[in-house]
């Protein structure tokens, strides 16, 4: 497909919209807001604000659209999260820590600012051209309602950017032939995914089935013995998230070059902010 925009466009502006989602889920906030409405596991508390918008769905839809958490880790909380809260409480809970998160990792006043209320146009405006046809969790997202304060706003698109971004790199990830634990292990050999001990603290896979990943890669010719991306493992990767960008180009071909460029430099300047206030785990990046 070709494009007017410049080359990995839409990725540098996912990248630093994606984060600024995903600040609530390292959130003290979300823990107080979900505890607050009976749900106290971390993990449940994961897959309950993250599916809430597909409604009170099972552990085989959530394995499915969550990709790379192991099955029966995740049946150990759904369906059974629902019972301590319904979707809609699990909604305004979310709602509630995502608004608590960014007023304290960004201070009232950057809230309040013109940077975020343009931001929020912006990404409003690319989020117009994603589409719901075999995208789940984007789907679902783009039925909720738009919240009316513009920090609000801005969270909410770059939720919907970041899943349609996501739903259709797993269509990618299917087509290259990795499975969701050869998935993680690829990712991280890149130096740029989970390190390792997040993996295996997070997903519920264990020591044994990383190291089973890591075979099935070597045989395939993508690791080497030191657990490092080979030639065609570099190439396959890079595939991967040049296939991605295509099946995501729409959100930012609608919102246009300069478009693109102004949203990546304000939620640039939002996510330095919001990482210098200590937004993520020290150590969640890197092979470790």
């Amino acid at each position: 497909m070709t494009t007017a925009l410049p080359e990995r466009a839409g990725r540098r502006c996912h990248n630093v919209l994606n984060p600024l989602h995903s600040t609530h889920y390292f959130s003290p906030d979300l823990a107080e807001q979900l505890a607050g409405v009976g749900v106290t596991d971390p993990r449940a508390a994961y897959f309950a604000v993250r599916a809430a918008a597909m409604g009170p769905v099972g552990a085989g839809t959530v394995t499915a659209t969550f990709y790379n958490f192991r099955h029966d880790l995740v049946a150990r909380h759904v369906p059974e999260v629902w019972r301590s809260a319904s979707p809609e409480v699990v909604l305004a809970a979310r709602a509630r820590a995502a608004d608590a998160t960014l007023r304290r990792l960004l201070g009232d006043g950057m809230i309040a600012s013109k940077e975020v209320a343009e931001a929020a146009e912006l990404a409003l405006r690319a989020a117009e051209a994603c589409t719901r046809t075999a995208r789940p969790l984007y789907a679902a997202h783009a039925d909720l309602p738009v919240p009316d304060e513009p920090h609000l706003a801005l969270w909410h698109a770059a939720t919907l950017l970041r899943e349609h971004r996501g739903d259709g790199h797993l269509a990618v990830l299917l087509d290259a032939e990795l499975d969701p634990l050869e998935a993680l292990v690829s990712h991280t050999a890149t130096g740029k995914g989970m390190a390792p001990r997040w993996v295996l603290a997070t997903r519920g896979w264990g020591r044994e089935d990383w190291d089973a990943a890591v075979g099935r890669l070597r045989e395939r010719g993508l690791l080497n013995a030191e657990g490092e991306l080979t030639e065609s493992g570099v190439a396959l990767r890079k595939e991967i998230e040049t296939r991605t960008d295509r099946l995501d180009v729409a959100p930012y071909e609608h919102l246009g070059a300069p478009g693109v460029e102004r949203l990546t430099e304000l939620a640039t300047g939002l996510l330095m902010a919001a990482m210098a206030a200590g937004a993520f785990p020290e150590g969640m990046i890197g092979k470790n």
